[in-house]
């Protein structure tokens, strides 16, 4: 049998259509009940379905007040905070086409940004960097628009395009991945394959409003079905979490790996009463690393797989738990298979992961690389550029990826861009960066460079956290003899790791 897993085709998204109308569909139905809770201390802010829905409604109004028009793009340069989901949502209820970008990103990485997608506007938080534009709405702007009256939807073909988020290429120029309105109608499928979400549910999640990760799992999804979202202020520390899910009633927490394992420490046992089980993406979840979770907590933790292109379609659920090292199965609706260069392979070879073209997650175009976009299909097949097994019953295994991608923290990160930045600095000849274990299941990015002589490592930080955002930062500088290649010359990024040493505990 060949490794082609299909559970059914999803229902068709319905037309007109908008995605931000679908978020919201029940704000009329139950206006007064909590849709957000913004953690604090020693209290949250709180906003009913009903303010959100006024406060989305009336910054659309505001948004074409000033002149945009639907089909617009504007890019988001705002913080972590509730102004994020609130004009991203008013943008695409007003037919715009936001870019909600990092507030980690530089100015010159912004400069790119701008000159690739020629943005009709940037929403902007002065304290946020970002390249001259002619058109900047400012935050106090955005903010007085929620008390304007309704805008109507503008609503219409649900493959038009809605929002833009950018991911880094392996050529090391980030993809403008233009997504469609069905996307959101797509996300249905994560709600029983994946989350196992209930309406009466209460999803913490652990990171920023401005990360797709957060703007999906922990906002988005709840809401289209009527669940209170949990989301920590700016800069709460990962111990006070604990604390924070047991006074708020967490039932379901969402992180990456990363944050459940700092939160888990040394701590044999974790007592979160109302919490039902975790959800987990953004990188691998180490095997340890969950089964240490089952046993503090005494809940179980389901990890999904997805990219930017099509968000999550594979995922272990309450319904369907992962079996051994697996991820998961196909989520409901999705078509998957493990291709090889003749197309799918038989069931427990390895291959490619791939995504059925006509997945209604699927991304519309890489607008500033559509050569790129057409490239990565296979017949019917669209290449995700990770490898992977699938077992008779649908599992897959994750076995790694096919190019140099990094992963930085649930952040994947080209090394190619990081390269390109610190090859422009003095005293370089030649650099190769790759993702190096400085513990156990715990990676960070290296860069290996040539030169003279070793450079001042301050010195280096400095340039580039004025050029790179902190996610894509190498952690640390390793001066080397040269590089290593292969016989054509190449660099050989899976070499560096071997030159670089872990600190000592």
């Amino acid at each position: 049998m060949l490794s082609i897993f299909d559970q059914g085709p999803p229902s068709p998204c319905p037309a007109p259509f908008n995605l931000a109308a679908h978020v919201l569909r029940k704000a009329d139905m139950q206006p007064d009940k909590t849709a957000l809770s913004v953690l604090q201390k020693e209290n949250s802010q709180d906003w009913t379905f009903g303010q959100l829905n006024r406060a989305v409604l009336g910054t659309a109004t505001g948004l074409l007040r000033t002149g945009l028009a639907p089909g617009d793009v504007v890019l988001m340069r705002l913080g972590n905070t509730v102004e994020f989901p609130i004009a991203y949502l008013g943008a695409i209820a007003a037919g715009l086409v936001p870019v909600p970008t990092s507030s980690q990103l530089t100015e010159p990485e912004t400069a790119r940004m701008i000159q690739d997608l020629s943005p009709a506007a940037v929403l902007r938080d002065p304290n946020i960097a970002c390249a001259v534009h002619p058109r900047q709405i400012g935050l106090e702007d955005l903010i007085a628009m929620r008390d304007l009256p309704s805008a109507r939807v503008d609503t219409g073909d649900p493959e038009r395009m809605a929002y833009v988020v950018y991911t880094s290429g392996t050529s090391g120029k980030p993809r403008a991945v233009a997504h469609a309105h069905r996307a959101i109608w797509a996300r249905q499928m994560m709600v029983n394959g994946w989350y196992g979400l209930r309406e009466t549910d209460r999803l913490f999640h652990a990171g920023a409003f401005n990360w797709t990760y957060t703007l999906g799992t922990g906002l988005m999804d709840p809401w289209t079905i009527g669940a209170t979202a949990l989301i920590p202020e700016p800069d709460t520390d990962l111990s006070a979490f604990p604390i924070l899910l047991r006074r708020h009633h967490a039932t379901i927490f969402a992180a990456a790996p990363g944050v459940f394992r700092k939160i888990l420490g040394d701590s044999d046992a974790l007592n979160l009463p109302d919490l039902r089980h975790g959800l987990c993406a953004g990188e691998k979840l180490p095997r340890h690393l969950h089964e240490r979770w089952v046993q503090s907590t005494g809940t179980e933790l389901y990890e999904a797989y997805g990219m930017s292109e099509c968000s999550t379609f594979i995922s272990s659920s309450p319904a369907n738990p992962a079996r051994g090292d697996a991820l998961g199965q196909p989520q409901p609706g999705r078509r998957v298979a493990i291709v090889g260069p003749d197309g799918p392979v038989p069931q427990g070879q390895e291959g490619t992961i791939a995504v059925h073209q006509d997945d209604p997650g699927l991304m519309l175009t890489y607008l500033n690389a559509p050569d790129e976009a057409h490239a990565r299909m296979q017949g019917e097949w669209f290449l995700t550029g990770d490898q992977g097994a699938m077992a008779i019953d649908g599992q897959i295994t994750y076995l790694g990826r096919d190019d140099d991608m990094m992963n930085a923290g649930g952040y994947r990160v080209s090394p190619v861009e990081v390269e390109s930045v610190l090859a422009r600095f003095p005293g370089i000849s030649q650099v190769g960066a790759a993702a190096v274990e400085v513990k156990p299941d715990t990676f960070v990015i290296a860069a290996f460079y040539t030169g003279p002589e070793k450079l001042d490592e301050a010195a280096l930080r400095t340039y580039v956290e004025a050029n790179l955002a902190r996610y894509k930062h190498p952690r640390a500088f390793i001066h080397i003899p040269e590089l290593p290649t292969g016989g054509n010359g190449k660099l050989l990024r899976r070499a560096l790791p071997a030159y670089f040493k872990a600190p000592s505990e």
